[in-house]
């Protein structure tokens, strides 16, 4: 059984970080996705693809793994660049822009 270990990044639809300080173990799919002919939907003999668990260290994600027989790759997150800076509305309107304001 292969599974990997990643942290999720955010959502492209928001700008939290909501979910994303956890690790998660994610099983691959053991067998194919195929199509169902009566209905056209897709489905799977694989259960194993609907578990999904969270751990809140990557140390404890590799210990459960290891004491479970998992063989589990670890994927390292991108970080974020340090140089954002937080800004408030009332910026928008300094004198010290780079830019010109415009309507």
């Amino acid at each position: 059984m292969r599974a990997r270990i990643f942290q999720p990044a955010r959502t492209a639809m928001s700008s939290g970080t909501a979910k994303t300080r956890d690790w998660i173990l994610d099983y691959e799919p053991a067998s194919a996705r195929e199509i169902d002919p009566l209905m056209g939907w897709t489905s799977s003999t694989d259960t194993q693809k609907q578990v999904r668990l969270r751990f809140s260290t990557k140390e404890e994600a590799l210990e459960y793994a290891r004491d479970n027989g998992i063989d589990a790759e670890v994927f390292e997150p991108h970080k974020r660049k340090p140089n954002i800076r937080p800004r408030g509305y009332g910026e928008n309107f300094a004198t010290d822009r780079r830019g010109a304001w415009t309507h």
